[in-house]
């Protein structure tokens, strides 16, 4: 027998799973060879918005032997699937985006998109093959659930509504009642592989646009007292627009306002009619949404006034605040601290002002969005090609987890008759 020495204090064992989940993470693993196999095929075939006829396809055969009851969409090709536990009860719904981006890919990959000027530069690619992998997770623990399991796998993401489509036709009641909470995945370039992060409340910003059209009169560039220049009042806007955001949104609930585009004229000695500016801007909350979209008019006609041009504003209401469910928040990262390690599921320390359409899902159901890291090995996070890059990169050996964590948050739901296991 060998010496026993006893140990008291802080060691440097890593932590573990925790015995509840502790092989769903292994299960997740045993089916990585699937999931790579439909993350790739997506990757190198990738399409854009609500009309996704090829992705829509790969899903269904993806989960055609299993005992799920599907449904594609009527106005966009979207695919929701149900899957029966053994005894009737609540129902849960995992989400999985399905859209590219316009953009076209510099990546060097062997399965690098096919499709010139568009890529999956978000990775939604990685979110269908890990949700099509929970589902068949799930299945084999089908005896296991109380009540039901909504699979959504949404077009349109990128600015499209996806998830208001689904949702009028009938996502959340796609079990035959309303779907008791909600959760999603998105993978992040710029978080260690593996690790999950997710945050209570405001997570990610609403995202609205604006285009502000100055209209003045135009001449000649030698005679500028014979037309009406919108351009300086054009420019005097960019920096009221920034003066606005400081003094009248509160720095504890705020706002960020970005002028992308300026644009004007046409040659060196013409003065133009009109100048047009266009932008965005974020907010995490509803009250700062709100006042933004009052102030922002009033701010461009003032001005505009002041220069003599005329002004037109037109806002393009974006996506909400997406706000996750403070319990439900806990809930994933508890979850995670069993299933993946509790040095693998920390805090978001702060909101992204990037959006998210998950967000019209969380206005109507309690539930959480969650982050999973997928830096590649060697890289510096912060130094990462990010989402929306060209150059983007994520590492699939992460996978597995984003699996397990979509069938650990079922089965936390609908397990021992529906009882919430964790928090609540």
């Amino acid at each position: 027998m060998g010496q026993y020495r006893h140990m008291s204090g802080p060691t440097d064992l890593p932590s573990l799973p925790d015995a509840r989940f502790a092989g769903l993470l292994a299960e997740a693993q045993a089916l990585q060879a699937t999931t790579v196999e439909l993350r790739r095929d997506l990757h190198r075939h990738p399409e854009r918005g609500l009309d996704l006829p090829r992705t829509q396809a790969a899903v269904r055969r993806a989960l055609e032997d299993l005992p799920l009851e599907v449904t594609l969409g009527k106005s966009t090709t979207s695919v929701t699937a149900v899957l029966r536990g053994a005894r009737p009860g609540p129902s849960v719904l995992l989400r999985g985006d399905m859209d590219a981006l316009p953009l076209q890919e510099d990546t060097g990959l062997e399965f690098a998109s096919a499709e010139d000027g568009v890529m999956h530069a978000c990775g939604h690619d990685t979110h269908v093959a890990m949700l099509a992998s929970a589902a068949r997770l799930l299945a084999a623990h089908a005896d296991e659930l109380t009540g039901s399991v909504v699979f959504m796998f949404q077009p349109g993401e990128e600015g499209f509504h996806g998830a208001r489509h689904m949702i009028h036709e009938g996502v959340l009641d796609a079990a035959g009642e309303r779907v008791e909470r909600a959760f999603g995945v998105h993978v992040s370039a710029n978080i260690a592989a593996g690790q999950l992060q997710t945050r209570p409340g405001p997570m990610m910003a609403s995202t609205d646009n604006f285009l502000v059209r100055v209209i003045g009169k135009g001449g000649h560039g030698s005679s500028p007292h014979h037309a009406i220049d919108p351009v300086p009042a054009a420019a005097a806007m960019v920096g009221a627009l920034q003066t606005m955001i400081t003094r009248r949104v509160s720095v504890f609930d705020p706002a960020v306002l970005s002028v992308t585009r300026i644009s004007s004229g046409t040659t060196s000695n013409i003065i133009p009619e009109v100048a047009e500016l266009e932008g965005t801007f974020r907010t995490l909350s509803e009250h700062s949404r709100a006042l933004v979209r009052a102030e922002l008019p009033k701010v461009c006609e003032a001005v505009g006034s002041a220069y003599s041009c005329r002004v037109q504003v037109d806002l393009e209401p974006g996506y909400p605040v997406t706000a996750n469910d403070p319990v439900e928040a806990e809930r994933v990262l508890a979850l995670g601290r069993e299933v993946l390690g509790a040095d693998n599921a920390v805090p978001m320390p702060a909101p992204m002002m990037g959006g998210e359409d998950f967000s019209y899902v969380l206005q109507r159901v309690p539930g959480a969005f969650a982050f999973l890291g997928t830096c590649p090995p060697g890289v510096d996070p912060e130094e990462a090609a990010s989402n929306h890059s060209n150059r983007v990169l994520h590492e699939e050996s992460a996978l597995p987890s984003g699996v397990a964590m979509y069938a650990a948050y079922a089965l936390d739901a609908l397990r021992a008759s529906g009882r919430r296991s964790l928090a609540g």
